[in-house]
């Protein structure tokens, strides 16, 4: 679709990775200027997500040098296009993993533009005018109004941050198999109490159902159980557990990203039961058929969400008070960050403080 052509005359302060290294280092770049369509925010503060770490090592193969990582970035919007209606100067506004796609097609007129064929992402894609996007470890972000979602004011705007992509991307398939709590109470089953699944465990439980955590360290129970509220707790490596719980769920939600068996997880389901993996091991998955065919079971895979259905779950949060658990870093400890990341020494998410005193910039 046409659209016009920003001028890209704004410097900006940032942090990047200039090669698969993936050290980050202050970085000076160019932004375009505010449109028509735009809101520029000014970023207090942006997530950690574990992609960022793998674009900036381009563990992928589809990095592009330099990159800005960041794609949970909560802010206030200082500048407004003019035809922008739903914002103003002085909002807080949050932007997640989109900054474009076509407008056209079926996918974006029914409020799904994150299928489609012509998305691209808030760093490390290519919007309408060309330009590579860079992200949000940055001073401000200019942005396309229809990629913006508003936070609300009873949150917090560091640990709204990581809701961004790791909450909606938990969010998504609650809402996909109607259990956002308007039906009956479900058996609800996590794999994983990192980032994403603490997140969940925080959804199932404000949404009502009765949440098992599944996970191969048995010291997590405590903390799954006493603070995130989870009625129950399998240690996977565990067969007298894993028996024991046999036939018992009725939906999986299964956040972890390194490669794992799908097999086990899928004998705790009930018959016609669902797994939903929303984390992208580098590996695949080990799919066993037996566990398919005589439990009349489904796999499936979700994304990160729309932007209508990212407004619904903030909204939601603010509602039910629902945020991150967060450890806050200053933009010089980034490098660090990452590093604890790597060794998965976090609980839960980083968030970037990106106005910090100790900043490089």
């Amino acid at each position: 679709m046409a659209q016009e052509t920003p001028y890209h005359t704004q410097t900006v302060s940032g942090w990047a990775a200039h090669d698969s290294s993936g050290k980050i280092e202050p970085f000076i770049f160019k932004r375009r200027e505010n449109g028509p369509n735009d809101v520029t925010i000014k970023i207090l503060y942006c997530g950690i997500c574990h992609s960022d770490l793998h674009f900036a090592k381009n563990d992928w193969g589809i990095t592009m040098y330099p990159v800005v990582p960041g794609h949970e970035i909560t802010g206030v919007i200082v500048k407004v296009g003019n035809n922008v209606t739903k914002f103003k100067v002085g909002d807080r506004a949050g932007v997640g993993c989109l900054a474009a796609s076509c407008l056209e097609c079926d996918f974006c007129l029914n409020s799904e533009e994150n299928y489609c064929d012509k998305i691209q992402f808030t760093y490390n894609g290519i919007f309408w005018d060309g330009s590579v996007t860079y992200g949000g470890y940055s001073k401000m972000i200019v942005a396309d109004h229809r990629f913006v979602v508003r936070i609300p004011d009873a949150l917090p705007m560091d640990a709204a941050a990581p809701l961004l992509c790791g909450g909606v991307t938990v969010f998504s398939p609650f809402k996909d198999h109607n259990l956002l709590g308007s039906g009956p109470p479900r058996k609800v089953g996590v794999v994983g109490l990192g980032g994403l699944g603490h997140v969940a465990v925080k959804f199932g439980k404000a949404f009502g159902h009765h949440v098992t955590v599944i996970s191969t360290s048995p010291s997590k129970e405590a903390e799954a159980k006493q603070r995130l509220g989870a009625d129950d707790f399998i240690v996977s490596t565990e067969a007298d557990q894993m028996n024991a719980a046999k036939r018992r769920l009725d939906f999986i939600l299964d956040t972890v990203s390194a490669k794992h068996s799908l097999g086990p997880i899928l004998e705790l389901l009930k018959v016609n039961g669902t797994l939903v993996t929303v984390g992208a091991p580098e590996r695949p998955f080990e799919l066993p058929a037996f566990p398919l065919i005589f439990g009349k079971r489904a796999v499936k895979g979700s994304m990160t969400g729309a932007i209508r259905e990212t407004q619904e779950m903030m909204d939601l949060c603010g509602e039910h008070n629902i945020t991150c658990d967060i450890e806050v870093v200053t933009p010089d400890k980034i490098n660090d960050a990452m590093n604890r990341l790597a060794r998965n020494d976090v609980r839960y998410r980083f968030v970037i403080d990106i106005a910090g005193k100790t900043s490089n910039l």
